[in-house]
């Protein structure tokens, strides 16, 4: 089963994204409490019907230090789109340093960008302005409830009154 279940925290923040067998599982044990269902499918046993839920909210408050999405490379590779930021291509997908390391760019979400490999070569050691090649989008670091929202690959409709808040970004 591919379905995701949003997972709110008690005070409603979306905490994370989990598989229905999961949610399930915290439901029927009553650590957490079915907040929207699926209109459309429901689990099913020999003897019972059960709701097939969307978003579950957990009856205990989890205090989390940081809710920051982790730099990785599937990560950068999800924020744009799994597309070359200079000509859009999907294939052969590389890291490109906007400002290169040799000049003192950092490894880090404002200045890593997706870049096939020929684009990737043809920039080189220079900064896109000077190898005339503008990207598609400035890199930058998204919140955690944008990552959430936008890149997680399947938002049901019921998340979104959880996740809409708008959240201001660098770019």
């Amino acid at each position: 089963m591919s379905r995701k279940v949003l997972v709110l925290n008690q005070d409603y923040t979306a905490l994370s994204i989990i598989s229905v067998p999961k949610a399930f599982l915290l439901v029927y044990l009553n650590k957490a409490e079915l907040v929207a269902e699926s209109q459309t499918h429901a689990l099913r046993t020999v003897s019972e019907v059960y709701p097939l839920p969307t978003v579950i909210r957990l009856q205990r408050y989890v205090s989390l230090p940081y809710k920051g999405v982790m730099m990785s490379r599937q990560n950068i590779f999800k924020r744009d789109g799994y597309k070359c930021q200079y000509c859009a291509a999907t294939q052969d997908l590389t890291l490109d340093h906007v400002l290169p390391k040799s000049r003192g760019g950092k490894s880090n979400w404002d200045n890593l960008a997706t870049a096939c490999r020929r684009c990737n070569a043809r920039k080189g050691d220079f900064t896109p302005e000077e190898a005339a090649m503008p990207l598609r989008q400035r890199p930058f670091k998204p919140s955690f409830i944008m990552f959430m929202r936008d890149y997680s690959g399947n938002t049901e409709e019921s998340w979104l009154p959880f996740l809409a808040k708008k959240e201001k970004n660098a770019y």
